[in-house]
Order: structure tokens, then C-alpha cells, then sequence
């Protein structure tokens, strides 16, 4: 049970959904959109998050949405990570997010509802980073379209009254060779204790990561480091940790320097995967 009651709306379409939101709000109600609404159970119960006012978006047609268009693969923020899991159009995605809390839990967790959580973690979001994928966005103002790269820094940062609604991206990052692994300190199930995700794009090879910041992120100094083949790998990788974000986590999951040893071994199994080298 949340220590609060709230209005609960279900609207079937995006201009209802933000028309609703933006009348809450002159209402001076603090209202919420939610898509599988685990976090809004989660810190709810706990005093980290309040609303008086519930926008479900399950319902839109727009946010259910996984299909290819022309070259690329839309894929709606309401569809859960069991519905991704199961038919696969993104392998990298699938193998990313197949690891996320317990079956149980990704039958309820949404794409939207990962990427634009609180946590630190937000897995889903790594696989996106690396492909350069579009999001389809909308608010007051209507429809937007904008590169992840641009708008997802820490987090997604959209405008007042906004939501995501989809993610678009190209066959070619979708059928490109990758890795992923995750690990954790403990028991199968537990909180992450580093996600790695990579692909390998035209003889380049980029890597997200999750877990060991605050914030997943993909760093374009970390890749640049690791793409210079006139050094051996160990030097890359050595280089590669020098220029990671600031700051590394250091919590009861595990200390600053054990999630950086933990990364210099993922990073050697990946590019020994990628590179088909050792």
C-alpha cells in the first residue's frame, strides 16, 4: 500500500494524455505519468515519490508499438521487458535487459519505465546509447524527435509535462556484432553490480556502461581509447579507465576499486570477443 491516495486516469491517446497532464497541473495538482509504475510502488512506499494525480499511458497505441519501419526498429516505452525478451527484434536489447531484476519483475517493468527511472542503474538505456538511436518524444508543443545522445545525459531530460513514447533505431546497429554481461557481488537476482554493453560498428567499438557511476553512460573518450589498435590491449584499457566519468560508485554493492577491477575484466573479455583477439 503507498502512504498516499491519488486520482488514477487511463487516456487512449498521446494529445489526451498531455492535455490531462497540463490540466492537473493549473488544478495545482502534482501529477505523474506512469508506464509499468514498479518505481512509483517502490518509492512510493518509502516517502521518495509523491504524485496525487496517476497519467497510466499503457493504453496508447503509440507506446505498445514494436515493428520495423523502413530501416529502422520503433519500439514503444509501454512494452515490458518480458514482450522485448521474448520476440527479440534487438538482440543487444534483449540480452541487455533479460538480466534486469527477476521474470517475475520484467514482466511488469517497462522500456520507458527503465530508462526514465531514478535508479542508477536504467539498463535498458545502454543499448540505445551505442546505436545512436532517435526517441520520439511529446509535450505541450506536440511531437519531437531527437538523437538519445543528445537528450539522455545522466538522464532523459525531457520538458515539463513530457513523456517518451518511442525509440527508433536503425537495422544496422540492430544486426551488429555485440556483448554484454553483468555482474553482480552476490545472488543472481541482486542489484547489478557493473552492466557492460558494446557493438561493433563499422571496425569501431563502442562501449555503455551501467553501475559503475551514478548514471549509465556512454563515453565517446573511453571508446576513443580503446580504439587504438597500434596499442596493446592492456594499455588501451589502462587509458580507457584514466578517462572514465567522475564519480565511481562506492556503496555496500562493492567499493570504487573493486568496480574498477571488475571493468578492466569486462573490458578485456569484450574486445577479446569483438576483436577476436586476446
Amino acid at each position: 500500500m503507498l502512504p498516499f491516495d491519488f486520482e488514477y486516469f487511463k487516456p487512449e491517446t498521446l494529445e489526451k494524455a498531455v492535455d490531462l497532464y497540463h490540466s492537473l497541473k493549473q488544478q495545482g495538482k502534482q501529477p505523474m505519468y506512469i508506464l509499468g509504475g514498479t518505481e512509483l510502488i517502490t518509492l512510493g512506499r518509502i516517502n521518495l515519490v509523491y504524485t496525487d494525480a496517476v497519467i497510466d499511458l499503457k493504453e496508447i497505441a503509440e507506446c505498445k508499438a514494436m515493428e520495423f519501419r523502413g530501416d529502422f526498429l520503433v519500439l514503444g516505452s509501454a512494452l515490458t521487458l518480458t514482450q522485448i525478451e521474448e520476440a527479440n527484434p534487438f538482440p543487444l536489447l534483449t540480452k541487455t535487459s533479460s538480466e534486469i531484476a527477476d521474470h517475475t519483475a520484467r514482466g511488469k517493468i517497462t522500456l520507458g519505465g527503465n530508462i526514465c527511472a531514478q535508479i542508477y542503474y536504467r539498463e535498458a538505456v545502454l543499448p540505445f546509447l551505442l546505436a545512436d538511436s532517435q526517441i520520439v518524444i511529446v509535450g505541450a508543443e506536440g511531437i519531437r524527435v531527437v538523437p538519445i545522445n543528445e537528450i539522455f545525459q545522466e538522464q532523459l531530460k525531457l520538458m515539463p509535462g513530457e513523456f517518451l513514447v518511442q525509440m527508433a533505431t536503425e537495422k544496422r546497429f540492430i544486426s551488429a556484432q555485440h556483448f554484454a554481461v553483468k555482474r553482480r557481488q552476490q545472488w543472481d537476482i541482486g542489484y547489478p553490480l557493473i552492466t557492460l554493453a558494446a557493438l561493433k560498428i563499422e571496425e569501431k567499438v563502442r562501449v555503455a556502461i551501467s553501475g559503475l557511476c551514478p548514471f549509465p553512460f556512454r563515453s565517446i573518450e573511453v571508446e576513443a581509447a580503446l580504439n587504438v589498435r597500434d596499442q596493446s590491449m592492456g594499455e588501451r584499457i589502462a587509458r580507457a579507465i584514466q578517462v572514465l566519468p567522475d564519480p565511481i560508485l562506492d556503496d555496500v554493492e562493492g567499493s570504487a576499486d573493486y568496480r574498477l577491477f571488475v571493468l578492466q575484466n569486462l573490458l578485456i573479455d569484450c574486445l577479446t570477443v569483438l576483436e577476436g583477439v586476446r
